[in-house]
């Protein structure tokens, strides 16, 4: 994954949080905007949300739940995908199946973590490492 380098320096990455529990979205973007090279554009609280949001601000990352309302996370991961390509996906999840995992691979997600993981590995994966 890459960003436009603008004078020399790497741009921030603009970035899209959809989770339907608004405390783990609010954790999520506190921890985010504590992050030099991120820039939290925007939140979603289900799965339509994210899809006309992705259409919207054009972010470089999401960081979608699986599991929401109106629309479960592969289903707007494979919208988005469709719309614009170019944005990377990364599943957050409780959901340690392999099943999960593969169906938010083929909707289109680049990434997959668990919300059991450390943030340190959340991160890794929104910067494409």
């Amino acid at each position: 994954m890459s960003y436009e380098v603008s004078n020399g320096k790497e741009s921030r990455i603009r970035l899209l949080v959809a989770d339907d529990h608004k405390i783990v979205r609010e954790g999520l973007v506190s921890l985010l905007n504590e992050q030099q090279d991120i820039d939290v554009i925007g939140e979603a609280g289900n799965g339509r949300e994210a899809v006309a949001l992705a259409s919207r601000l054009h972010p470089d990352v999401i960081i979608m739940d699986i599991s929401m309302p109106l629309m479960n996370g592969d289903e707007a991961t494979r919208q988005i995908k469709k719309l614009i390509p170019e944005i990377h996906i990364i599943a957050l999840s409780m959901f340690e199946e392999e099943e999960m995992l593969q169906k938010m691979f083929r909707a289109g997600a680049e990434g997959y973590v668990l919300k059991t993981a450390p943030s340190a590995q959340l991160l890794a994966a929104i910067r494409g490492k």
